[in-house]
């Protein structure tokens, strides 16, 4: 696969020889013994010729190694890989993952589960304790009791953060999202009195007023990633904010959501020029995109900061990796990038006017229609 697609900035990246892979490979027996991959020794040289030629074990192993390696280890070896789940039988079998991503979406579909029934009969006898103390819906609080506990278990099977989403009710109120995430800090300390404040990031949409909230959080030591991502502009004012990450979306969320449904503007080259820009201007936050559907949409981004991906892609990845997508962190971006004094923390009508205009209004469009409760309310009666 090119990773050539239409992207929304009417940009193409340029064209990729590629292998001829028409020909099936011939089927492997005695007489017929497998052949290692290109690239591995001569094209074709059956596995046995190739080893009377390596004369250290160390050799034999790298050789099996290059030989036997699937997506995911290839992506792995360019990109910290994260999970996009809250089942920890995921990580457990998948492992290892640096972060979990979650939101209420993926909260949902792992709740609906019959094991997972006590967790929800115990978050509501716990709301109905602590409701006094933060005086909010109940059935609000149980949400996020659940999340709370969900992430706490999958926080033991990675090494990195585990990611835990606001409300997405809150998504225009600055306060209101920064009062959520601090509750969701304190439930992690209640559940698990001690645990480690730095391995919690709290999901927040890239609204003006959700940016303003991860300046405040950031200042406090809470790490954010701004969630919900598809333009340049939302990508300067993360940085100005000092977020931890930003989650470009490579699909409208709706792909995931609505039958056969295809999002034809993929932001693949956006996530390639953002991590430039971060880079020319020695940002630490970290590109972490998501919202893929496929896993050759995955190996174009093999060099991005992180990446997140789902269950159902995860194990398309433990096949063998075939070596036919070339990442576009490989080749030149046609997409400009920003120069080092653009500003908008201090200039919310030019941020509005420039985020407006962005893709023709079709980024601000995005925005709108990817809220999670919108969809939630659709997708889930």
């Amino acid at each position: 696969m090119q990773c050539s697609m239409q992207s929304s900035y009417s940009e193409r990246w340029p064209t990729v020889t590629r292998p001829d892979k028409s020909v099936p490979p011939a089927e492997c027996g005695p007489e017929n013994p497998p052949l290692l991959n290109a690239g591995v020794g001569e094209r074709g040289m059956p596995i046995s010729v190739l080893f009377s030629s390596l004369h250290h074990p160390s050799q034999i192993y790298s050789t099996l190694k290059m030989a036997l390696q699937t997506g995911l280890d290839y992506m792995r070896s360019h990109t910290l890989v994260d999970c996009d789940t809250m089942d920890d039988e995921v990580a457990k079998a998948l492992g290892p993952f640096q972060d979990c991503t979650s939101n209420q979406a993926i909260a949902l579909g792992e709740l609906s589960k019959p094991e997972r029934s006590a967790i929800l009969v115990s978050a509501r006898s716990d709301a109905a304790g602590l409701h006094a103390k933060y005086s909010m819906d109940m059935d609000e609080l149980a949400v996020e009791i659940s999340m709370v506990r969900l992430a706490l278990e999958m926080a033991k099977h990675i090494g990195g953060r585990v990611h835990v989403q606001v409300n997405p009710y809150y998504s225009y109120s600055t306060e209101k999202i920064i009062v959520n995430a601090f509750r969701i800090v304190q439930l992690f300390q209640h559940y698990q009195p001690g645990f480690d404040v730095s391995r919690i990031c709290i999901k927040i949409p890239s609204t003006w007023e959700g940016m303003m909230a991860c300046r405040t959080l950031e200042l406090a030591g809470v790490r954010t990633l701004a969630t919900t991502l598809f333009s340049m502009a939302q990508a300067v004012l993360a940085a100005e904010v000092d977020c931890a990450y930003i989650a470009p979306y490579v699909n409208e969320l709706k792909v995931h959501v609505q039958p056969g449904y295809v999002d034809n503007a993929k932001l693949l080259p956006l996530c390639a020029a953002i991590q430039k820009y971060y880079k020319s201007i020695n940002s630490r936050t970290k590109v972490l995109p998501a919202s893929l559907t496929s896993v050759e949409e995955i190996f174009c981004l093999a060099g991005v900061d992180h990446i997140t991906i789902s269950p159902g892609l995860l194990t398309q990845l433990k096949q063998p990796y075939a070596g036919n997508v070339n990442s576009l962190f490989d080749i030149a971006s046609t997409l400009p990038i920003p120069a080092r004094g653009v500003s908008f923390i201090n200039d919310r009508g030019s941020y509005q006017i420039t985020f407006a205009r962005d893709q023709d209004g079709a980024s601000q469009i995005k925005l709108t229609e990817d809220k999670l409760e919108q969809l939630m309310r659709g997708h889930y009666p």
